[in-house]
């Protein structure tokens, strides 16, 4: 017994982290429970100590000397204690040792359930003070196991982690015994009352610390990650702006041939890495994260509507939907995107429609608000001299009447100054 204590004493102080006193004390206490279900007439005067260098186990009751007993579990006669102790004297309390030949199955189920406890609540102190402080930092380990399908315990040396399954992308396959990096999310107490770390490969924030590993101008604040968004496994969307204006924050976070972005890629299986400029503007950083797509219309209200040509459409929506997905997480406005071929129909309905109304304001003379005179004359000239006709004709009609003119541009205008004359 002697020698297996020192061995969970020198175990846990080393793998655990947890002091020897801890552990004592939690043994002691539980010896303590055991020894009072064992011990006939035990007192609450019972104690036990463990020697911390020999593991050697002392079980002692504290009894006052009387001349008379009358009460066996607290009391002792003078002369018996004379026999133990010859100076001590009537009114003072001896320490009797003892120890119980038999704890019993139900002290030792006892003993075992509060060192479980107690060690427990001890390593749970020793991971918030390890791990607490330490949350948003990269951390590696190595894969111990796995439970509940694909969620891994991770060996982190002292203490075991998890990575559950919802935070590593699904495309992503580990095997026992194979070093992982990963973020530290959480510390939190769990179920039975010990602590638990959480790791996370798919948080946004593992790809902000890989980039603050492999970008010396993040740690000393040359350059800021503002904001970053992600779709773990498919793409990554990170905005970034520099403090001093002789420092490009896209270059710098991409490196000399792209060596420093391709060593978090690498990291991440080759998940998509958007490197974005800051603006301030809602729009410009929406442009800036659609370059080199140019985006031929716009418009924003509660959500933003834009237009793009038919072969840039599949590149600015993405795979499901995700790439306009992450778009409006990182301007924070739901984005709504046309085709311009669909556009152009749905502007030639709203035309049509206009002009199928009764409105006889729609057949006077024609004048356009925030159109130039030349352009006015020229529709004229070409026939089209009432809000009416212009809203009847078809778009390649008018464009192959009157060369040079913006067609979209054109039925804003009169789409706008017709729900006017509507109202």
């Amino acid at each position: 017994m002697n020698k297996d204590l020192i061995a969970i004493f020198e175990y846990l102080e080393r793998e655990k982290g947890i002091k020897r006193s801890t552990v004592i004390s939690a043994i002691e206490d539980a010896l303590k429970i055991a020894a009072k279900k064992s011990v006939k007439d035990a007192s609450e005067n019972i104690n036990v100590k463990i020697n911390s260098k020999s593991g050697e186990i002392e079980v002692y009751v504290q009894k006052e000397i009387v001349d008379t007993v009358t009460r066996p579990d607290i009391e002792i006669s003078l002369k018996d204690a004379r026999e133990l102790a010859p100076d001590c004297d009537i009114g003072q309390r001896l320490e009797i040792s003892i120890m119980p030949q038999d704890f019993g199955r139900i002290a030792a189920q006892t003993a075992r359930q509060v060192i479980t406890q107690k060690l427990r609540e001890a390593e749970r102190d020793v991971i918030y003070e390890e791990y607490r402080h330490r949350e948003g930092e990269i951390i590696s380990g190595t894969v111990k196991r796995f439970i509940r399908g694909r969620t891994m315990i991770v060996d982190l040396g002292k203490v075991e982690a998890i990575l559950p399954d919802k935070n590593y992308p699904k495309i992503e396959r580990y095997s026992v015994g194979e070093r992982v990096q990963a973020l530290l999310f959480e510390v939190r107490d769990s179920d039975n009352g010990g602590a638990e770390v959480i790791l996370s490969r798919s948080h946004p924030g593992f790809v902000k610390g890989l980039f603050a590993q492999e970008v010396p101008e993040l740690q000393d604040g040359t350059i800021e990650i503002v904001k970053i968004v992600r779709e773990a496994g498919y793409r990554t969307k990170m905005v970034v702006q520099s403090f001093d204006s002789k420092v490009d924050p896209v270059g710098t976070c991409v490196g000399i041939r792209g060596s420093r972005i391709k060593n978090v890629i690498r990291e991440i299986n080759n998940e998509k890495i958007d490197v974005i400029p800051n603006a301030e503007d809602k729009i410009e950083l929406l442009q800036n994260a659609l370059s080199p797509v140019e985006i031929k219309r716009i418009k924003s209200n509660e959500k933003i509507t834009i237009v793009v040509n038919d072969d840039d459409y599949p590149t600015v929506i993405g795979k499901k939907g995700n790439n306009a997905r992450l778009i409006s997480k990182l301007i924070n406005t739901e984005l709504n995107v046309q085709k311009m071929t669909d556009h152009q129909k749905l502007i030639q309905v709203q035309m049509a429609e206009l002009g199928d109304s009764d409105n006889p304001t729609f057949d006077e003379p024609l004048k356009l608000d925030g159109i130039s005179n030349l352009i006015v004359e020229s529709l004229i000239s070409a026939g089209y001299d009432t809000l009416r006709k212009i809203m009847l004709a078809k778009s390649i009609d008018i464009a192959a009447s009157v060369p040079g003119i913006n067609y979209l541009d054109l039925a804003d205008k009169i789409i706008k100054q017709a729900q006017e004359k509507q109202q």
